[in-house]
């Protein structure tokens, strides 16, 4: 950490959704702004034109509310920030630390395909930079041109890395990078430098996969006389087949997760765990996990995502979880079944007695929707429990119900256990005709407690279907 109030900043490109290893990077650039007193800061770089829609901004801002990473200061669009970015690179120009470029795409690829011929790395010739004042300024009347930085050619760029300590490169491996292309956009290395640099961005936490442009933008910062921030490349995270993790995998979109039913404190923990451990601790409340994350206990190696490791902290979360915030987060569930209007007070007893059962919102609306809907169970279920047997037992319970007193569950108990013991059947012949009746499956909470809470007119006249 530094003296200077950190300031951190998550960067998606919006070309599609916020996928779960960029929720990660989010994540934990936010804890880390939360423990030390920082900001956090959203910048979306959409300076893919052709690939950047409003869709994925919109997907990607409603991912982030629904985490909970609020962030401090934008969102910054860097599609609104090309001025600064030509300032910068005017500034390069004229100290001639870049130049304009000439060269068509046919005449780069001809050198790249000699370059191949010649078993050599396929790095600018620097034709342009060899030409004349007076020819470029000729040609700029004549074509369309990119501006390239020119490179330095001695010594090597060492990236500092929190995660994955110093990683050394030659300075003659980086070729003349083109900082603004021939239709005047910047290109990312040039944008995310600018964008850093004046945002006073400290640190610097992003995928792995940004490794490879940092001693570029380490040129860059150079360049500009600018100091370098912190650098921290997180490793990916990979499927069980250790290949990086894509759709063939599961669901990689954050917003997947929340229309499975998983709750975003489950995901958070489930997320912060892949790299980072803490002792042999599983399961955080965010609180624990501001106070206890730090980059240095973040692994070098990449993350393997495990689908029932995290439905089973999902599980978790739900079992540990107030029944109250948990009605909240399932009545949507509902509603987009088409079921409504939901009483509140059922939904909550409902809720209580099913959370230990369920590890999904949406096992949980599987679970309870029959107190709000009349589910007809399976013919077949109707004929292997209503049977001429258990229907007079079935009917000697129901007379007991009618005037119980008190009604809870041991009183309701009591009336099955009287008609075990008169009959001689066990108590699974007619506690389980209950069952299919009134939620119209074999599996449900506990029947007495569906019972208490369906309370006697119900119970009687949605048995009295099948007898």
């Amino acid at each position: 950490m530094t003296d200077t109030k950190p300031r951190f900043r998550f960067a998606p490109s919006p070309t599609g959704y916020l996928h779960i290893g960029g929720a990660r990077t989010a994540f934990y650039n936010y804890l880390l702004a939360r423990k030390w007193g920082g900001t956090f800061i959203l910048r979306i770089e959409d300076t893919d034109l052709e690939r950047s829609t409003p869709e994925s901004i919109q997907a990607i801002l409603d991912s982030m509310k629904w985490l909970g990473l609020e962030w401090d200061e934008g969102p910054y669009f860097q599609t609104q920030r090309f001025e600064i970015y030509n300032q910068h690179i005017e500034k390069l120009i004229l100290e001639k630390k870049a130049y304009p470029c000439f060269c068509t795409p046919q005449e780069l690829e001809a050198k790249r395909k000699q370059a191949h011929a010649e078993k050599r790395k396929p790095i600018y010739d620097r034709t342009c930079f060899k030409l004349s004042e007076s020819e470029v300024q000729k040609r700029k009347t004549e074509a369309p041109y990119c501006i390239r930085f020119h490179s330095p050619d001695e010594g090597d760029i060492v990236v500092h890395d929190v995660i994955k300590g110093d990683v050394r490169t030659a300075s003659r491996e980086l070729d003349d990078l083109i900082i603004r292309r021939a239709d005047g956009s910047p290109t990312y290395n040039l944008t995310v430098v600018v964008d850093d640099v004046t945002m006073g961005i400290t640190h610097v936490i992003r995928g792995d996969d940004h490794l490879n442009n940092t001693p570029r933008q380490i040129q860059l910062y150079q360049a500009f006389g600018y100091p370098l921030p912190i650098f921290a490349h997180v490793p990916m995270i990979l499927g069980a087949d250790k290949q990086r993790l894509s759709k063939r995998h599961g669901a990689t979109s954050v917003m997947a997760y929340q229309e499975m039913g998983y709750l975003k404190e489950a995901l958070l923990n489930y997320l912060v765990r892949l790299g980072w451990s803490f002792k042999d601790q599983e399961v955080f409340t965010r609180e624990e996990m501001i106070e206890k994350f730090s980059l240095e206990a973040v692994s070098p190696s990449a993350g393997i995502f495990n689908p029932e490791k995290l439905l089973w902290l999902n599980g978790v979360y739900i079992r540990q979880s107030q029944p109250d915030y948990l009605a909240d987060l399932t009545l949507p569930f509902l509603e987009k079944k088409g079921i409504t209007p939901v009483d509140p007070k059922i939904l909550l007893e409902g809720i209580k007695i099913s959370q230990e059962k369920v590890k999904t919102l949406v096992e949980m609306v599987e679970m309870i929707d029959f107190f709000f809907v009349k589910n007809r169970p399976d013919e077949k279920l109707i004929l292997k429990f209503f049977t001429e047997e258990t229907k007079p037992w079935i009917k000697e319970v129901i007379e007991g119900l009618k005037n119980l007193t008190p009604w809870n569950h041991d009183s309701i108990a009591s009336v099955f256990n009287d008609s075990v013991q008169k009959s001689g059947l066990g108590l699974g012949k007619i506690a389980q005709p209950f069952r299919v009746g009134l939620t119209g499956r074999t599996i449900s909470p506990g029947i007495f407690d569906v019972i208490r809470i369906l309370g006697k007119e119900k119970t009687a006249e949605r048995m009295s279907l099948y007898l």
